[in-house]
């Protein structure tokens, strides 16, 4: 007889791009109110799960500097267990693809593939609403990743409503360096009072802009340096708190050309509105 669940599973945690970001205030516990658009790649990091019936969960690679007390991808996990009560535990391996502290979103992906696998194996079959629930208390772009569409976010990026995008190639690059999303938000020059936008103003050509983007720049020049070099090919921008920067291209050749050329960290790109991560799990076998 087969089980209903399987005993391991393969999945990317994809990157994604703020295409841009507003901070329209600040709530008296000190989180940002933000509008932004998130739009997943079809390019991340790689995990393995396995099931262990002995309770455990075990770290198998991942950033060497990152403890397991602060790895989200471990928390995650132990979040899970201890909230579903479940008697399992998870293996959890990490191929790490996407850069720490590039505004692309690794540690949350991470954090949602686990939820999202282990809920699997776990055979939960808790809904999707109450997965995101759980992944805010992670951290606030966690819930996009689990539900697994390209959305227009709202509040502190938990209000999430799904949009198509077009799935077009983007060349991102890394200038090397990791920016502490805190420092960001926590300096006082920073734009908090951008009006807010509907989102039927979405379907016109509203003007944009990342608001965290010249703080990241003054705390990090070489952001500034890679934005000037990628915006010879049209009009570049930094992704999240930074420090990746991105820039649209009309297809994929065009995107790899830029990348031969690049001094820095370079990946060609293609933005998806379904996540990698919901189309691995729809085909594994016995899914409902």
């Amino acid at each position: 007889m087969s089980e209903p669940f399987p005993r391991g599973l393969r999945l990317t945690a994809p990157a994604k791009l703020n295409l841009w970001l507003h901070v329209n205030g600040r709530r008296e516990d000190g989180y940002h109110l933000l509008q932004t658009v998130f739009h997943l790649l079809d390019w991340g990091d790689r995990l393995v799960l396995r099931r262990r019936e002995d309770g455990r969960i075990v770290r198998q690679g991942g950033l060497a500097e990152v403890t397991e007390e602060d790895d989200l991808a471990i928390r995650a996990a132990r979040l899970l267990q201890a909230e579903s009560g479940i008697d399992a535990g998870a293996d959890i391996e990490v191929e790490k693809r996407i850069p720490a502290g590039a505004g692309l979103g690794g540690g949350s992906s991470d954090a949602a593939t686990v939820l999202l696998g282990l809920n699997r194996l776990w055979g939960l079959e808790w809904p999707v609403r109450r997965l995101a629930g759980l992944g805010l208390h992670l951290g606030a772009d966690v819930p996009v990743f689990v539900a697994g569409r390209s959305a227009f976010a709202e509040g502190v990026g938990e209000a999430l409503t799904p949009v198509d995008l077009p799935e077009q190639w983007y060349v991102v690059v890394w200038p090397g360096i990791p920016v502490a999303t805190a420092a960001v938000f926590q300096a006082p020059e920073l734009t908090r009072n951008t009006p807010a936008l509907t989102i039927s103003a979405l379907s016109g050509t509203p003007e944009t802009r990342n608001d965290l983007q010249p703080v990241a720049i003054r705390l990090c020049p070489a952001i500034g340096e890679s934005l000037a070099w990628l915006s010879q090919w049209g009009q570049a921008r930094m992704s999240g708190s930074g420090s990746a920067v991105f820039l649209p291209v009309v297809d994929e050749d065009t995107a790899r050309g830029i990348v031969r050329d690049s001094a820095w960290p370079a990946w060609a790109v293609r933005g998806v509105n379904v996540s990698p991560t919901l189309r691995e799990l729809e085909a594994v076998p016995g899914a409902p």
